[in-house]
C-alpha cells in the first residue's frame, strides 16, 4: 500500500508502475480509522469494511466497464494500473492511469465518473481522504474470479518464496560449492610486485635478454608485464615444502588465506618485521623494530585487482639512522620522520611509533593500458638508485597510467606531496601540499637499445591554483607547460636514460638528469650555480661467471650542487622532508658496488659505497648553503660560479652491508635473515649537523620483505 501523493509528472508514476507489482487491490498508509463505505456495505461489521469496499468497486467496474472494440480485435490481453482517491466527500478521482491504449483509459474515467459518492474515510471522527492503488484485468475478470487469481498467485508467490528461502538458507553452502582450489592468480594479474631490490634480482636477466620488448625501467612491475619472461608458478612450486598438514602448508606454502572463485579471489597474509640488533657507538643497549600488520591482494573479475596493507610499528635504529631521522622532523611535537615510512611519534624514552598505510586500485580497461589510484611508492630506473623518481621517501597519493604499445611504454605519475617543514606549515598548522607529475616514456629502439625520456615538473597550491589542470595532460611536454603558467610557476626538470644489452649476460644503463635551462650558464665553462644537472653510469653482469642466480652490479652516481633546489624554496623535489631522487639529494659523487646471489631459498647481499658529499656549516660564522640540502634557499650560496661538487664541509662517505638469510615462505615473501651495516662518516669539520661516526651495526630478524629499507645515508 503505497502513498504516491497528488502530482501529474506522468513519466515518473508510469516508471513508479513498472517497478511495483499490483497483485490485487490495496491502499495507502494514509491515517484513517474508518474506511470509506458504500452503502451496501452500511450494515457490515467494521472488520469487514475494506473486504467490502473492494468487492464493491470491483463489481461495479465489471458491470460497467465496456472493452473498446480495437482492444477486442487485436486480442489484447494485459491490465489497466490506476491510483485514485476518495475524497473527504467521498467523490472518487483518478490521480493516475497507465495502459497500452489510450482508449482504455478514457474508458476508465469514464466509468470512475460514474462511480456513485460514498461515505468518505473517517480519522478522529472527521472525514478524510485515502488513496489506493488498483488494477483493471483485460479480459474483465469478476470479483470472485479475481479472488481465485489472486489465491493462485499467493500460491505461487508461496512456493516462489520457499524455494527462495531453500535458496537462502543453502546460501553459504552455495558459495562454499562455488569455490575453487587456489591456483596462484596473483602470478598472471595486474598487481604489483612488491618491489624489493633482491627480489627483482631473481627475473632481472629475464627481463633483459637480447630480444625481449620488456621495458624494465619503471617500477614496481606488474605481475602480468613479467610473467611472459618468467614463469612465478613455477618459481612458486620448485621451492614448495609439499607440507602435508594446514600449519606446514600455511608456513612454507601458502598465503595464510587463499580464496578463488570463477569472478574473484583474494589472498591475506600476515606482516612481520621483528629484529633486534646491536649497534657499535650507540649508549642504548640494543637496537630493535617491532612490525605487525596485515597485506591483502585481491583480483574482482579480469580487469581489477586491489591490495592494501598496514603497518603498525615500533623502532629503535642505529644511532645515525635514528639521527637523520630526527634531522628530518617535521612541524609539530613529533620527533622524527623515519626514513621511507613516515612521521614517528615518541615511544618510550629514545624510540619511535610510526604506523604506515598502502594501498592501490588498479584497472586493466584494454590489453595495453593500466590505470592505478593509491598510496605508495614508484620508482624509474635501472640501477640501484635513480636521479629520475625514487623509493627512498615515505608513500604518497598518486594516480598512475601505464600505456603499452608498439615498443613503446608510457608511464605517467602525478603525485600529491607534502612540505612539512616549520616554515612552510599553513596557519590552520596543516603541511603544505604539493603537487608533482611524471612523464617517462621507453622506447625500444633495437634488439638491444633502450632509450628513455623523463620530465617533471612541481608546484605548490600558490594563489589557491590548486591542482593545476594543465599538468593532467598525460602526453603534454611538463616545461612547456611549466612555462605558459608563469615565471616561477613550477619547478621542472629533464632527463634522458639509454641501455644497452651487450649480450644476454651484460647490461649497460644511465641516466643523465638536467635541473637548470639557462644554456649560456651551463656551457659558459665558468662552473656557474646554474649547471644543476647529474648522471649515472652502471652496469650489471647477470649470472655471473656461469654462476646461475649471481647478480654483479657496479653503478656511479654525480649529482651537482643545488640541482633538485629551487629558488621558491617549496618546490624543491621532495616529500615530507626526504628527496624524492637520489637519498643523497645532490652535491655528492658516489661508487656502488653491489653483489646479489639466490640459490633455491637461500639468499645473499653484499654492498659496498664509496662517496663524497658537500654539507653546509651552519656554525654561525659560515651560514652559505653550499647545495647539498636540496631544501636550502638559493639566495644563500656563497658565489655564483666556482661551483664544484663536494664544496662546503667536504665528507667522505663509506658504507658497507652484508645480508644473509632464508626465505620461509616464498608466497608471502617471508625470510629469516642477519644483516651487518658499517658506515664510516668523515667530515672535514665536525658541527651541530654534520658528525663523524664510524658505526658498526648488527642485526638479526624476520621479516615479510615488502619494500626497500635504505639504511645508506
Amino acid at each position: 500500500m503505497v502513498n504516491y501523493g497528488h502530482t501529474s509528472m506522468k513519466h515518473i508514476f508510469s516508471l513508479i508502475f513498472l517497478l511495483l507489482s499490483f497483485i490485487g487491490f490495496s491502499q495507502t498508509e494514509i491515517n484513517y480509522q474508518k474506511p470509506p463505505v458504500f452503502k451496501e456495505c452500511a450494515d457490515r461489521p467494521f472488520d469487514g469494511l475494506k473486504e467490502c469496499f473492494r468487492y464493491q468497486l470491483h463489481s461495479f467496474i465489471f458491470e460497467n466497464f465496456k472493452i473498446p472494440d480495437n482492444v477486442t480485435s487485436e486480442n489484447y490481453k494485459g491490465e489497466v494500473k490506476l491510483l485514485f482517491e476518495v475524497d473527504k466527500d467521498g467523490e472518487f478521482k483518478i490521480i493516475f492511469v497507465d495502459a497500452a491504449y489510450e482508449e482504455l483509459k478514457s474508458e476508465t474515467q469514464r466509468v470512475f465518473d460514474a462511480l456513485p459518492k460514498i461515505t468518505p474515510a473517517m480519522y478522529d471522527g472527521k472525514p478524510t481522504y485515502v488513496q489506493y492503488s488498483t488494477k483493471i484485468n483485460v479480459p474483465l475478470l469478476s470479483p470472485k474470479e479475481m479472488d481465485l487469481k489472486d489465491k493462485e498467485s499467493e500460491k505461487r508467490t508461496k512456493a516462489k518464496d520457499e524455494d527462495l528461502n531453500a535458496v537462502v538458507s543453502n546460501e553459504i553452502d552455495s558459495i562454499n560449492n562455488s569455490l575453487k582450489p587456489y591456483d596462484k592468480l596473483e602470478y598472471s594479474s595486474q598487481l604489483n610486485i612488491p618491489f624489493t631490490h633482491t627480489y627483482y634480482a631473481r627475473f632481472d636477466a629475464n627481463m633483459n635478454a637480447i630480444g625481449t620488448n620488456a621495458h624494465t625501467a619503471a617500477k614496481p612491475f606488474l605481475y602480468n608485464d613479467v610473467a611472459p619472461y618468467y614463469d612465478f608458478k613455477a618459481e612458486k612450486e620448485g621451492l614448495a615444502k609439499n607440507a602435508e598438514t594446514w600449519i606446514g602448508r600455511k608456513l612454507w606454502d601458502e598465503h595464510l588465506v587463499q580464496v578463488q572463485s570463477k569472478n574473484y579471489w583474494f589472498t591475506i597474509d600476515p606482516i612481520l618485521d621483528l629484529q633486534v640488533g646491536k649497534d657499535s657507538e650507540a649508549e642504548f643497549s640494543s637496537t630493535f623494530n617491532n612490525t605487525r600488520g596485515v597485506f591483502i591482494q585481491a583480483g574482482i573479475g579480469k580487469k581489477f585487482n586491489f591490495t592494501t596493507s598496514f603497518y603498525e610499528s615500533q623502532g629503535r635504529f642505529a644511532q645515525y639512522f635514528n639521527a637523520y631521522a630526527e634531522s628530518l622532523k617535521a612541524f609539530g611535537p613529533d620527533p622524527a620522520i623515519i626514513p621511507g615510512r613516515g612521521i614517528g611519534k615518541r615511544f618510550k624514552d629514545d624510540a619511535y611509533d610510526y604506523p604506515v598505510a598502502e594501498a592501490y586500485l588498479s584497472y586493466t580497461p584494454a590489453e595495453f593500458l593500466n590505470v592505478q589510484f593509491g598510496h605508495g611508492k614508484n620508482f624509474i630506473g635501472d640501477g640501484y638508485r635513480s636521479l629520475f623518481q625514487s623509493d627512498v621517501a615515505s608513500p604518497s597519493t598518486f594516480l598512475k597510467t601505464n600505456l603499452k604499445f608498439w615498443k613503446i611504454k608510457y608511464t605517467s605519475t602525478w603525485m600529491w606531496n607534502k612540505d612539512v617543514r616549520d616554515q612552510v606549515v599553513l596557519p590552520d598548522g596543516s603541511f603544505l601540499t604539493k603537487y608533482v607529475a611524471n612523464h617517462y616514456l621507453s622506447w625500444n629502439v633495437s634488439k638491444r637499445l633502450n632509450l628513455g625520456f623523463f620530465e617533471s615538473v612541481v608546484w605548490s597550491n600558490q594563489n589557491d591554483r590548486g591542482f593545476d589542470a594543465s599538468y593532467l595532460n598525460p602526453i603534454i611536454f611538463l616545461r612547456a607547460a611549466e612555462f605558459n603558467s608563469g615565471q616561477d610557476a613550477g619547478n621542472a626538470i629533464l632527463g634522458l636514460s639509454a641501455k644497452y644489452k651487450w649480450n644476454n649476460k651484460v647490461n649497460i644503463y644511465g641516466q643523465f638528469l638536467i635541473d637548470e635551462f639557462s644554456i649560456s650558464d651551463v656551457t659558459g665553462g665558468d662552473k656557474s650555480w646554474k649547471n644543476k644537472f647529474g648522471f649515472q653510469l652502471g652496469v650489471k653482469y647477470f649470472n655471473a661467471f656461469g654462476v646461475d642466480g649471481l647478480l654483479l652490479q657496479a653503478e656511479y652516481n654525480q649529482v651537482r650542487p643545488y640541482t633538485y633546489s629551487h629558488n621558491t624554496v617549496v618546490l624543491n623535489y621532495a616529500h615530507n622532508n626526504q628527496p624524492l631522487a637520489h637519498l643523497w639529494g645532490a652535491n655528492f659523487r658516489e661508487l656502488v658496488l653491489i653483489g646479489r646471489y639466490n640459490y633455491k631459498r637461500w639468499f645473499a647481499d653484499a654492498k659496498l659505497i664509496f662517496g663524497e658529499r658537500g654539507f653546509d656549516f651552519r656554525d654561525g660564522t659560515d651560514n652559505f648553503y653550499y647545495g647539498g640540502s636540496i631544501f636550502g634557499d638559493e639566495n644563500d650560496r656563497p658565489s655564483d660560479t666556482g661551483i664544484e661538487i663536494g664544496q662546503g664541509n667536504n665528507t667522505s662517505v663509506f658504507h658497507g652491508e652484508l645480508m644473509a638469510g632464508y626465505v620461509i615462505n616464498p608466497v608471502s615473501n617471508l625470510k629469516v635473515f642477519a644483516n651487518i651495516n658499517y658506515r664510516n662518516f668523515d667530515p672535514t669539520v665536525e658541527t651541530t649537523i654534520t658528525n663523524r661516526t664510524n658505526t658498526t651495526w648488527i642485526s638479526f630478524g624476520v621479516r615479510t620483505d615488502l619494500f626497500n629499507w635504505y639504511n645508506d645515508f
